[in-house]
């Protein structure tokens, strides 16, 4: 029996192109970042540094104001068909506490998540401010001035981290870690210039009764940051461990 050419060139080529790509959500926009160019950045990131295709529907509501609520939260629906949602959002000023139920819902009954900076410092006005640190597994009261710092890692065999290096960031905002929830993991932390004590600033968490899979990192404030090339591999890790797929088989190493 002939092998036909279709068959061969099928499986010549890279087996990523036929593989089921991730459904992503990317969710930004708020006070006090560059979302225009973040926005761009993380998908760039994960395009360069993973082997699985992923699709993406970004979401950026162009808006400075901390209290804007966002249309597409006040679907029940909003995450439907997603294999993973990024928060890189900032708003502060929102306590209404349905919307937040509406945001945190998907999330509890098993739509996994990436949380980035800002994420952690969001809907932290109302009555269920609690229940979005729970979510991102840790409470964050704020930051101090910002300074590069040495991200070291504190977990090197979990498999986001195995293979990566204790790296530098070029610019930084460290965010102060105030409470860590029995259900999150650390895996890096950084030493603060203004409390001399060190804050974990990359972790996983454990969210709800599904154990909803968690990526948090408090680095991100700016651009140059997210454009180093650790920070774009530590970001893909997370990405593809939260939408439960095998890390370091799925990390293009080539590309760094």
């Amino acid at each position: 029996m002939k092998t036909s050419l279709i068959t061969l060139l099928l499986f010549a080529l890279p087996f990523g192109l036929y593989a089921e790509p991730i459904k992503a959500l990317l969710i930004t926009g708020g006070c006090c970042h560059d979302y225009d160019a973040q926005r761009e950045i993380i998908p760039a990131a994960v395009d360069l540094y993973s082997k699985l295709p992923v699709e993406w529907t970004i979401y950026h509501q162009r808006t400075k104001a901390g209290d804007r609520l966002l249309e597409l939260y006040q679907n029940p629906n909003w995450a439907k068909g997603y294999d993973v949602v990024v928060h890189n959002e900032c708003f502060a000023n929102i306590g209404d506490v349905d919307y937040i139920e509406n945001i945190l819902k998907p999330h509890r009954e098993g739509v996994p998540a990436v949380m980035i900076h800002c994420s952690m410092h969001c809907y932290r006005t109302g009555p269920t401010a609690e229940e979005w640190w729970k979510f991102c597994g840790v409470h964050s009261p704020g930051h101090g001035p910002k300074h590069p710092f040495e991200v070291k890692i504190t977990a090197p065999k979990h498999e986001i981290m195995q293979g990566m290096s204790d790296w530098n960031t070029p610019q930084g905002e460290l965010y102060f870690i105030k409470t860590a929830y029995p259900t999150m993991t650390p895996l890096a932390e950084s030493l603060s210039e203004k409390t001399k004590t060190m804050h974990t600033n990359i972790w996983v968490n454990a969210y709800g009764p599904n154990e909803t899979r968690v990526f948090g990192t408090s680095i991100g404030h700016h651009n140059e940051t997210m454009l180093d090339p650790n920070y774009m591999v530590m970001i893909t890790r997370g990405l593809l461990w939260a939408a439960g797929k095998p890390v370091v088989e799925n990390i293009n190493s080539s590309s760094k």
